[in-house]
């Protein structure tokens, strides 16, 4: 299995990095997809709040995506 990564509003993907995650906080839909285009090839996984799955929607580059929720 790949790395795994969490992007989001800080508050909410903070803590992934205890557990072992890399976490990429970000607060706007324009960031979140640069975040995502420099998402290293060893992330497989990508955690996700519902507001940057809406923004990522679409990128399709084969990652699984996992969308905590509201």
């Amino acid at each position: 299995m790949g790395d795994v990564a969490a992007i989001g509003e800080a508050t909410r993907v903070s803590g992934w990095g205890l557990a072992g995650v890399s976490v990429l906080p970000v607060g706007t839909a324009d960031e979140a997809r640069q975040a995502w285009r420099e998402l290293p090839e060893e992330v497989t996984l990508v955690i996700v709040t519902p507001e940057i799955a809406d923004a990522v929607a679409g990128i399709g580059d084969g990652r699984l995506i996992a969308v905590m929720p509201p």
